[in-house]
């Protein structure tokens, strides 16, 4: 068995008198690409936020490796090695294509507030863009202003960005929302692809992504996980059939 490269330990958040996590536990082993899922307001974006740091937990514990990352910028755990997307597409739809990778790029190499000089002075972030447009089979979209693309193609460059820092960890939120079934075929095949030798923690609604993409599944219901197993396991679970799945999709 691998070993963790994430771990939650009874981890809690609450807005005021709201709990929306309570007490929840997840491991992501290296190398493994992990689902969360669950019933719409279930928690999975909350949980999301509190791994990456956008939100800091009120108790409990998040490790990335060995290191404690609760209470950390998001900019401090990316550079432990995590990077997420978001549910929104978070490109600058008024750059090309190659422009909003350059950027990403520029931001692992802490030059994201260098506008001023020249970037041909640093050939290694060409190098590293360049094959980033690769990775995301973008190359002949390089020059397309990133509002001109289609929708999948939009998530695809926000995968590349999320790539730029070479992540362990790599948090994709809900990545296939509004495609449609080509779109969704395309990148499924690429998450399939750029995930290779990386952990992967990911929430999405679509099932057939979830059963077909994972190693293992954690379902999360009223901010508690309620189980975790590989895709068989999570289909023949009791629990999970009447909390999230239902009796016709498990059959």
């Amino acid at each position: 068995m691998s070993r963790a490269i994430l771990q939650l330990h009874d981890v809690h958040k609450s807005f005021g008198e709201a709990h929306i996590i309570r007490g929840a536990e997840l491991e992501l082993r290296d190398g493994e690409r992990h689902a969360v899922i669950g019933p719409n307001g279930a928690g999975k974006s909350t949980l999301f936020h509190l791994i990456s740091g956008q939100l800091q937990p009120t108790s409990g514990k998040i490790v990335l490796g060995d290191t404690p990352i609760q209470g950390r910028s998001p900019e401090h755990i990316n550079h432990l090695g995590l990077s997420r997307s978001f549910q929104i597409t978070n490109i600058f739809p008024g750059l090309t294509v190659f422009e909003n990778l350059r950027i990403a790029v520029m931001r692992k190499h802490h030059m994201q507030y260098h506008f001023w000089r020249s970037v041909q002075r640093y050939p290694e972030v060409r190098e590293q863009t360049e094959k980033l447009l690769e990775q995301v089979r973008l190359q002949d979209k390089q020059s397309v202003c990133a509002a001109e693309l289609s929708y999948s193609e939009q998530r695809a460059l926000e995968i590349g960005m999320t790539l730029a820092s070479d992540p362990r960890v790599i948090l994709l939120d809900e990545p296939m929302a509004g495609m449609s079934h080509e779109e969704t075929d395309y990148a499924l095949q690429l998450i399939r692809e750029v995930t290779q030798g990386r952990s992967l923690l990911i929430v999405e609604h679509d099932m057939d992504v979830v059963f077909s993409l994972c190693d293992r599944i954690s379902v999360l219901v009223y901010g508690q996980v309620i189980a975790t197993g590989t895709p068989d396991e999570i289909r023949a679970d009791r629990r999970v059939q009447e909390a999230y799945l239902g009796e016709e999709q498990c059959a």
